[in-house]
């Protein structure tokens, strides 16, 4: 499980070691930025939607707020916070946008 969020590309700023960042594109739909170094994962770039999602834990100060869960008819956590549960991604983003129970 990770806490990720979403940015504007314009909004997203490696501050240090971006030299070493490295991208390998999955799918068009998802290109994961990694540390070369220690192979740690950093984001992913998501050009169609025009978004860069960011773990919240790579964000110093960050005060993060979950808002809803993806990908949860997958899930090998659950999770009972009462947050919405979708079965994979909203629709605006390709998925079926269905909520599964909690």
């Amino acid at each position: 499980m990770n806490a990720f969020t979403l940015w504007t590309p314009e909004a997203v700023e490696v501050v240090k070691g971006a030299e070493n960042v490295a991208t390998y594109n999955k799918t068009e739909m998802s290109h994961r930025k990694f540390c070369r170094l220690c192979g740690g994962h950093l984001m992913a770039a998501h050009p169609p939607l025009n978004m860069v999602d960011v773990f919240a834990a790579t964000i110093p100060g960050l005060a993060f707020t979950p808002g809803v869960h993806v990908n949860y008819a997958e899930t090998v956590l659950p999770m009972r916070d009462g947050l919405p549960k979708l079965k994979d991604f909203p629709a605006e983003f390709g998925g079926s946008g269905e909520t599964v129970p909690e």
